[in-house]
């Protein structure tokens, strides 16, 4: 059996945001859709924003126990919306949107995948989640954090601008990003107000901006992968190599869970 073939269910956390007419759409942006179809070779299925409508803790857990039962792997996405600061001991600062239905869905959801040994694969708002999750921090502003940079998008109607490469980052050596990358120091797009304060004390720090502010984290005691990003790989992802050694590491997780829970041998897969 070619496991290069086989199409790992990934499942990719959505937003719930108002549709200008008094509804609510549950959303996912495309960028993140075609980068896991294309790059990761996946059968995308969208995790709405649902966290709310369940009720009790019990009943969240037993419906994430099934869910992730039937997922090869999880992207969390990146969003204009930031995680609600009480989550981490915080109060609001003005000027942040918040989105509670993903931050109930998301935050509880990271547990239970690392739990399950589910491979995560966490973007930007994906990475801050993870890091609340497991019990981190975050700067509502980090450009207002004293020595750091801006790094917030240039909002342009040009995406190809929006998503330039905007600063190195030095990557840890000898960790789980330097063995996938090869190389010690890479260039990424930068389109994020809010980032990592204090780092969870399971997470291991993989990469920073050259101001510090770190851009990448690992979870080594993880049974399965776990890999956060702030940066955003998934834009025109098959046209970047960087991108590519990611979603690669991400993909190949993904397939051999597919086929574990397929019941085929990792070494027949391989034959």
């Amino acid at each position: 059996m070619d496991r290069s073939t086989v199409r790992p269910l990934v499942g990719i956390s959505a937003c719930l945001k108002e549709n200008g007419r008094g509804g609510w759409h549950h959303t996912v942006g495309e960028k993140y859709v075609l980068a896991a179809i294309r790059a990761v070779g996946a059968l995308p299925v969208l995790i709405p924003a649902f966290g709310p409508e369940l009720g009790s803790d019990a009943a969240m857990a037993e419906a994430l126990d099934r869910l992730l039962d039937s997922l090869d792997g999880v992207l969390l996405t990146g969003s204009p919306s930031n995680v609600e600061p009480h989550h981490y001991g915080k109060e609001s600062r003005p000027g942040t949107a918040h989105d509670a239905a993903r931050d109930a869905t998301t935050l509880p959801l990271i547990r239970h995948a690392v739990d399950h040994g589910v491979p995560l694969f966490a973007i930007c708002r994906g990475l801050q989640e993870v890091n609340v999750a497991l019990g981190g921090s975050l700067h509502q502003h980090v450009h207002e954090v004293d020595g750091r940079r801006d790094h917030r998008s240039p909002k342009s109607p040009d995406m190809d601008v929006n998503y330039a490469p905007a600063h190195d980052i030095d990557v840890v050596e000898g960790g789980l990003l330097h063995r996938l990358l090869g190389e010690r120091r890479v260039r990424v797009n930068s389109l994020h107000a809010q980032g990592v304060d204090q780092l969870a004390p399971r997470l291991r720090l993989e990469a920073t901006a050259e101001d510090g502010q770190i851009e990448a984290f690992s979870m080594p005691d993880a049974p399965g992968f776990v890999l956060a990003l702030q940066w955003h790989p998934e834009y025109k992802a098959v046209e970047n190599p960087i991108s590519m050694k990611l979603f690669d590491a991400f993909a190949e997780a993904c397939r051999a869970r597919a086929l574990r829970r397929m019941g085929v041998p990792l070494r027949a897969a391989a034959e």
